[in-house]
């Protein structure tokens, strides 16, 4: 059994004992979009959402993100699938209701919802704002919360969410194109911060310029960082440095590049979700430099040991990030107007945009425009 499914099972037990004291409070009905199975389709869904209780605000889903991880949990790639699913934790709307406990949302409030929909709160990571590395963390799908409902996640019309997992969204920011940072965005932001490359003159390398890489790059750039792009096709070149503005672009799979760019990094973000050899790539960090993943790769991928030896260097992950950090995030984003290039759709073109998602045919995250069926 996978180190995932261990500690997603040992997460379950412990939230059928919470459920056991607890009393099921179904009662809104609501339409959607789930997968059924693991044909890798979604359909239309009617199902429950409890009540707003009182510490909870009620959202009008007007926008939600598609992650890669959403196509993972539809196919049951992971082995951990509950159907059926509703997916989606990049979720953007306004506020409709709040709880009598609830001082910071009002309603009208601009918000969003990313990975997270409860956690234990008592243990050192909740009791410092990372609440994603709780054991106990039970996500904003495929999880089950307290009182026995199932986590359906943002492809839906409406979302009950505990407070404390809500982001307040700058007035600044199209709720479209900041639907992503709720997880590409902390998912980048959150290794920066902690490896303290949000000071100007640092050197960032990002691998792969796609969901994640595209925003790593406006991160840094925004922060006053010298970026490297790394990537496997030449064509998207032009691109990273006259769209995004990259400082310089490698092609990995040129030698001669790779070896002039030795020694050259003070740290990469690899956002590549499919197995690779991590041996050019490490040479690229300076001594002592740091490499961290966040693609989460689906097979091993290649790590020789002379570059970490010779080089002192670090190869770490990151997930996500807690909600303080992610209303940090989401702040500095305002500050500095920065969104997620995207390609909006409407709720009848979710398979078609699937089938993309699973061939990288997307230029950077499709969100779908949940509301749009009410508008025609």
């Amino acid at each position: 059994m996978s180190h995932r499914r261990v500690r997603y099972c040992s997460s379950l037990w412990w939230v059928l004992e919470k459920m056991s004291q607890t009393t099921p409070n179904h009662t809104q009905t609501v339409a959607g979009w789930a997968a059924l199975d693991s044909s890798g389709k979604v359909t239309p869904f009617v199902f429950k959402r409890r009540e707003n209780e009182i510490d909870d605000v009620t959202i009008k889903i007007l926008y939600c993100g598609m992650c890669h991880t959403d196509l993972h949990h539809i196919k049951n790639d992971w082995g951990i699938t509950m159907y059926p699913l509703v997916p989606g934790h990049e979720i953007t709307g306004v506020i409709t209701k709040v709880g009598s406990n609830v001082s910071n949302f009002k309603v009208g409030d601009r918000v969003g919802v990313g990975c997270l929909a409860a956690s234990c709160l008592s243990c050192e990571f909740c009791k410092d704002s990372q609440e994603n590395y709780c054991d106990k963390v039970q996500f904003t799908y495929n999880g089950i919360f307290w009182d026995g409902s199932i986590t359906y996640g943002g492809y839906s019309k409406m979302l009950v969410a505990h407070s404390r997992y809500v982001v307040h969204i700058p007035d600044s920011l199209p709720l479209d194109a900041a639907a992503p940072l709720l997880c590409a965005g902390i998912t980048v932001f959150a290794p920066m911060k902690r490896h303290n490359m949000l000071q100007p003159g640092k050197k960032l390398g990002v691998v792969g310029l796609g969901g994640l890489g595209h925003v790593a790059v406006k991160f840094g750039k925004a922060f006053g960082l010298h970026v490297t792009v790394i990537s496997t096709s030449p064509s998207k070149e032009m691109e990273a440095r006259k769209r995004l503005g990259a400082d310089d672009f490698l092609v990995s799979t040129n030698t001669r590049q790779m070896q002039a760019g030795a020694r050259s990094l003070d740290f990469i973000l690899d956002s590549v979700s499919a197995k690779h050899n991590l041996g050019p790539i490490l040479d690229l960090l300076k001594v002592g430099g740091n490499l961290v993943f966040v693609g989460a790769p689906d097979k091993p991928v290649d790590l020789p040991s002379f570059p970490l030896i010779f080089g002192k260097r670090v190869v770490t992950g990151s997930m996500i990030g807690g909600m303080t950090e992610t209303q940090e995030m989401m702040d500095l984003c305002g500050k500095y107007n920065i969104t997620s290039d995207i390609e909006l759709i409407k709720p009848n073109y979710i398979n078609q945009a699937l089938e993309r998602l699973a061939k990288n045919d997307v230029r950077y995250r499709f969100v779908i425009d949940i509301a749009a069926e009410s508008r025609l």
